[in-house]
């Protein structure tokens, strides 16, 4: 398990160091400085500009620098706020974590349990239900999903804010956490249901029947159980990609997290906080799932082995 651990920790490392040079390369087209001031801005200000955010020195030293300010976990200055982005960064990743939580813990729960349900009774009207349902979560991205609530429960029915954070109320978060959960939630459902069969079609599953072990014992002691390991995968990958982002659902519903920071960042042309929000969120990205591959091999001994 030692010797699984560290390969993973050495493959995360090397994605992180190739993340790293990708997102130092994001800046507007041309020279940065020009864009940022505009093409009628003189060129003694562009100079000033460029030695201020260091465009004059060597790429070989941008790159330097930019990698010595990340160990400091320095992501540089925001152009627009002259705050640091790490310091608006940290701001607001609770917004986007109590989004990203609540949608992902919603959407695992009722996944299971609609994925079990139509394990249960496999080809019978529930199982098409179920199965149609999640098949159309699955089909609608989750911006037109948003777009949706928000004009059916927003707007005709004003049943709940389309803006505002949970400081203002718990109701804030209902839309947008629906909008998250959706597609997840009909993915978790369907490798649910189609682990659980696969698994119902073992031996011991027939052993544990025949010995007179009641329905519900066996779908949750013995199938449930075994048939999670895909499942984990599954939540964790989804959990990486919410937690890192959420960038449309954000800015849909004025959801005040990193998302909306990034997209705020790129109508100001505000590349440093660009550069900040990507690399943060690649790195949530990658670790998350660097973690759920060595649970997965926790769980499962045949993955490390392989």
């Amino acid at each position: 398990m030692i010797t699984y651990i560290l390969r993973k920790a050495v493959y995360t490392i090397l994605v992180l160091a190739g993340v790293v040079l990708v997102t130092f390369f994001i800046r507007p087209p041309g020279d940065p400085a020009r864009v940022l001031l505009g093409q009628r801005a003189d060129s003694a200000s562009v100079a000033v500009l460029r030695e201020q955010l260091g465009l004059d020195k060597p790429l070989y030293h941008q790159v330097g620098v930019y990698m010595v300010n990340l160990t400091h976990g320095d992501l540089g200055r925001s152009i627009a706020s002259q705050r640091p982005v790490s310091e608006t960064i940290m701001e607001r990743l609770p917004a986007t974590a109590v989004l990203a939580v609540t949608s992902i813990v919603i959407a695992t729960i009722l996944g299971i349990m609609f994925g079990v349900i139509a394990a249960w009774k496999p080809n019978t009207w529930v199982d098409s239900v179920t199965m149609s349902v999640s098949l159309l979560g699955i089909s609608m991205p989750a911006f037109v999903v948003g777009l949706l609530l928000v004009l059916l429960f927003g707007v005709v029915l004003e049943w709940f804010p389309i803006s505002g954070y949970i400081d203002r109320g718990a109701e804030h978060i209902v839309l947008p956490m629906i909008t998250l959960a959706i597609r997840p939630l009909a993915i978790i459902a369907r490798i649910t249901r189609s682990s659980m069969l696969e698994v119902l079609g073992q031996d011991y599953i027939r052993t544990a029947r025949a010995k007179g072990l009641s329905t519900s014992s066996v779908f949750i002691k013995h199938a449930l159980r075994n048939a999670l390991n895909p499942v984990v995968t599954t939540v964790s990958a989804w959990f990486a990609g919410l937690l890192a982002g959420t960038y449309f659902i954000e800015f849909i519903f004025n959801w005040p997290g990193i998302g909306l920071a990034a997209f705020n960042a790129i109508e100001k042309l505000d590349y440093p906080m660009i550069q900040g929000t990507v690399l943060f969120t690649a790195v949530i990205f990658v670790v998350v799932n660097t973690i759920a591959d060595i649970l997965y091999g926790y769980i499962d001994p045949k993955v490390r082995i392989s």
